[in-house]
């Protein structure tokens, strides 16, 4: 027990003292803090004058000031009413000199009104928001309908309140964020796979070199695979921990309440799936650690270890994408396969748990 303690020592100092070590760490936290930055560095180089400005030209007025009731919306939008004859070229120059963000121009034709929705970039709007044209369609229905004289009780019966509910048969739901729970996925992936790989790295330069050996004269090769293997562990566990710990912080501080609520639910994040993360993290870094052992101790140069290390790899980018593509339905047949399948389980039970 002495030489495990003596290996496990001496591997999680070797790890930590690597300069690559230290340095992908910082990057990964680098990028993360960056990365949670990012709405709030691009409002500062935009400005407030913009924002989320919309201005909508009903020059014809054929909304009849209708439009007025879209600033009472919340539909995320500071809307700016106008019944100017503004033509493309002007609108074209507010949006250059960051007056507005956008903006909507409403044309009436013979038997219809056309609506253009003017944008400055339109590589990533395929189309114009569904809202909006829910929310415009419904004032002018509405405009159209109060000239008919209708009575209250004509008008509901016309338009009536339709209430939507999802069900299913089946007794399992799935609840979550499922982008929340892909990326770390992702996270756990990656921090599976790269410390099991550093272990077959680790013991073909120690074939090599003949450090431990020196280091613990009377162990057996058995010890000092075990040894390193809890070694490289526990640091890669420590450096996931870092890694999660930053981005929840990150995303705590510098992202508003209401986009950290899209994107993360923080109600699943519960201490019993931090322990079930963990436990998997560490079942699952031996499975591959201990692939990757065997494969580490079949080779003598570490040139060999890339061709060597391809079987081990292509099982972990299989289990990976197994769970990953499972994830988008917790409750299928697929899912509990992958859930159970050893290569995949470490990447997909945590999340199906969540």
């Amino acid at each position: 027990m002495r030489d495990i303690f003596t290996v496990v020592k001496f591997t999680m100092k070797d790890m930590v003292k690597r300069k690559s070590f230290i340095i992908s760490t910082l990057i990964i936290l680098i990028f993360i803090v960056v990365g949670f930055n990012v709405p709030n560095l691009i409002k500062s180089f935009n400005g407030d004058n913009s924002g989320n400005k919309l201005l909508i030209i009903d020059s014809k007025n054929v909304f009849e000031g209708t439009l007025e009731n879209l600033k009472q919306m919340d539909l995320g939008y500071e809307f700016e009413i106008t019944n100017e004859d503004l033509k493309f070229e002007d609108v074209k120059k507010k949006i250059e000199n960051e007056e507005i963000a956008e903006a909507i121009m409403v044309e009436k034709q013979e038997e219809n009104v056309k609506i253009r929705y003017i944008v400055k970039n339109s590589t990533m709007i395929n189309k114009v928001p569904d809202d909006l044209v829910d929310t415009i369609n419904s004032l002018y229905t509405n405009m159209q309908i109060s000239k008919l004289g209708l009575t209250e009780d004509e008008l509901q019966s016309i338009t009536p309140n339709f209430e939507f509910s999802l069900e299913q048969t089946e007794k399992e739901k799935a609840s979550g964020n499922v982008l929340a729970m892909m990326l770390m996925s992702i996270v756990l992936f990656y921090a599976i796979y790269f410390c099991a790989y550093q272990v077959s790295s680790s013991i073909t330069t120690e074939k090599t070199s003949k450090i431990m050996e020196t280091l613990v004269t009377s162990t057996s090769p058995r010890i000092i695979v075990l040894g390193k293997t809890i070694g490289i562990g526990v640091v890669g566990l420590l450096q996931m921990i870092v890694i999660v710990g930053t981005a929840l912080i990150s995303a705590k501080m510098f992202l508003e309440p209401e986009l950290l609520n899209s994107i993360l639910d923080m109600s699943n994040i519960t201490p019993y799936l931090g322990i079930i993360t963990i436990i998997y993290f560490i079942l699952g870094y031996f499975a591959y650690a201990l692939l990757y052992a065997l494969t580490g101790s079949t080779v003598s140069k570490p040139e060999d270890i890339q061709s060597a290390n391809t079987p081990v790899a292509i099982l972990a980018v299989v289990g990976f994408y197994l769970s990953y593509f499972t994830m988008m339905n917790p409750t299928s047949e697929l899912n509990v396969f992958a859930s159970l399948f050893p290569i995949s389980s470490p990447f997909c039970m945590p999340f199906r748990i969540m």
